[in-house]
This record gives structure tokens, C-alpha cells and sequence, in this order.
């Protein structure tokens, strides 16, 4: 297993590296000057100069990026051209905020996607296979940023159960962190739900249909045992993999759902840096994102190696 780890690791050094060049390198050509969004009214000649000299913003591009690639390497992501604050700051101080929304959210999408997926697979052309992949559907359609302006007017307006906005840290107060984040997390896990629920359910029909099923069947096992300890177990590894993938997209910020819950994560972060032209912060949290997806990837290939007899014993 360390070997494999070690091997996973390797291929993802230079795909960090390509993605630190296309990030460094395509943000360039963004229209606008960083250094007028910092002067803000003050347009003195002589105070831009300072600015671009303070933060070699006349230097050619590539002495740029392997100035930055250097400072990356060593822990230092760079100073927010906005806030003057350091970009590694923002990062710890966004990153815990967008983990928590990331779990919650896979939490709702498990709870209510994978039973449905094997409830639709088991109940294969029944009423209650339709109903699921019209609920799967639904999900899939509804945009988020509608479903969660319908909960805040419902759940929080009328009705007054839940906060309709802000965000407490769970560190500082657990309750009131779970009540701010319980209706984000829900539109953001109840379009990840659909998603799960259809590779589940192709996942289970796939393996219901198998040999092995049909003789754990013959054998007199309980249709629950069938499902659960047989059939699930195996139809569980394309799962898995497409969850990394799912909490690798809400590690990269909920862009929409953040800024009409008002949660200061991942996703506000980018869009206030976009907007102010904050070149070290996008690169800053494009790099972290891009770690967080390789690292679900790595647990998902680990995982996927844990639950696979065979794939052991190839290693």
C-alpha cells in the first residue's frame, strides 16, 4: 500500500504543476489592472509605478511565476493585492467554513440519494422506481440558488425555524453553526442526492444481475442480507469514486448557494478576488482547490483498494 500511495503521489506533482501554469498564466489575460482596482480614486502616476514595483508587476511573466512557484514551494502563496493580508491566511481562515458546508452537504446527499438508489434498483420498473428517478430528476433541475431562496422565504420568513443568513463558527457556538448551515447544506446535498441516487442505482442493478447474487439467493439468504451485505458492499467502489469527486467540487466553493446564504467560504473568496482583480488569492485558492481534488482522488483510489479483494492482490 505505501508503494501505491508513493506512485499516486509522483503523477500528481506534475499536474499540479501544469495546473499552476494555466492558472498563472490564463489570469494574465483577464482585462483589467489589478494596480487601478488597488489605487481605487487615487490615480497618481508615481503611486501605480510604486504599486507595480512593490509587487513585481513589471517583471516579464515568467519571472513572475517562478518567483510565486518558489514562494508556493515554501509555504507562502503571497500578499492579497486587496487586504494586504497573506493569501495562506485568508486560505485557513475560508477553508474550515467550506469543509463543514462540504460535509453537511454529503451528508444529506448520502441520507437521502444512495437509499433511494437501492430502493429504484431493488423495486426495478416499479412505482417506486419511477418516483425516485422523477425525484432524481427534480434535483438535477432545480437550480440552487432558486430552491434556496424558496427555503429562506419558507423555512426562516414564514415559518421563522432557521436563521436565513450569516454564519457562526462551530467552534465558537456548535448549535447556532448547525442552524445556519442546515439549509445550505440541504440545496447544495439535494442536487448531489440525484446524482448519487442514479450511480447507485445503475451500480446495484449491475451487480443484482450477477452469478454470485442468484447463488446467495439459492442459498436461502434473506433478501435484506442479499442487498446490504452482497450486492451493496460491491456496488459501493463506483460510488465511492464519484463521491471524491462530488466533495472535490465543494471543496472548489458553492459560489451561488454561499452568497445567498451569506457563508464566507471558499466560494465568496474567489469572487470577491475575481472582481477586485486579487491575482494571489485566485491562484492562492485555485492551487488549494486543486490539492483538495487530488487528495479525494487518492483517498477514493485508497478506498477503492480497501473494499477490492482482487485489487490487493495485484499490489
Amino acid at each position: 500500500m505505501p508503494v501505491f500511495i508513493a506512485k499516486r503521489l509522483l503523477v500528481a506533482l506534475p499536474t499540479l504543476l501544469i495546473i499552476s501554469i494555466f492558472v498563472f498564466s490564463l489570469q494574465k489575460l483577464l482585462p483589467g489592472d489589478p494596480v487601478l482596482a488597488m489605487a481605487g480614486e487615487e490615480r497618481d502616476p508615481a503611486v501605480l509605478e510604486l504599486l507595480r514595483e512593490k509587487y513585481h508587476l513589471n517583471d516579464p511573466i515568467p519571472v513572475q511565476y517562478v518567483r510565486w512557484l518558489g514562494g508556493v514551494v515554501q509555504g507562502d502563496l503571497g500578499m492579497s493585492l486587496r487586504t494586504n493580508q497573506p493569501v495562506l491566511e485568508l486560505i485557513k481562515e475560508k477553508l474550515p467554513v467550506t469543509i463543514q458546508l462540504a460535509i453537511m452537504s454529503m451528508i444529506f446527499a448520502f441520507a437521502i440519494g444512495v437509499p433511494m438508489g437501492i430502493l429504484a434498483a431493488v423495486k426495478k420498473n416499479t412505482v417506486l422506481d419511477y418516483v425516485a428517478s422523477l425525484l432524481a430528476l427534480s434535483g438535477l433541475s432545480v437550480p440552487n440558488f432558486w430552491l434556496g431562496i424558496m427555503l429562506i422565504l419558507l423555512v426562516s420568513v414564514q415559518l421563522g425555524w432557521l436563521p436565513a443568513s450569516g454564519y457562526e463558527s462551530i467552534f465558537v457556538d456548535p448549535v447556532r453553526s448547525l442552524q445556519t448551515m442546515i439549509m445550505p447544506a440541504f440545496v447544495l446535498g439535494n442536487a448531489l442526492a440525484a446524482t448519487l441516487m442514479r450511480h447507485t442505482r445503475s451500480a446495484m442493478l449491475g451487480v443484482l444481475s450477477a452469478d454470485y447474487i442468484r447463488t446467495a439467493r439459492a442459498k436461502g439468504l434473506s433478501p435484506r442480507e442479499v442487498v446490504l451485505s452482497h450486492s451493496f458492499r460491491n456496488a459501493l467502489l463506483p460510488v465511492i469514486t464519484l463521491t471524491a469527486l462530488l466533495f472535490g467540487e465543494l471543496l472548489a466553493g458553492a459560489v451561488l448557494t454561499e452568497q445567498i446564504f451569506t457563508i464566507p467560504g471558499f466560494g465568496k473568496l474567489i469572487v470577491d478576488a475575481v472582481f477586485n482583480r486579487d491575482y494571489a488569492v485566485v491562484q492562492g485558492v485555485v492551487m488549494c482547490t486543486a490539492l483538495g481534488f487530488i487528495l479525494m482522488n487518492l483517498i477514493a483510489d485508497v478506498l477503492y483498494v480497501l473494499l477490492n479483494p482482487r485489487l490487493r492482490a495485484n499490489l
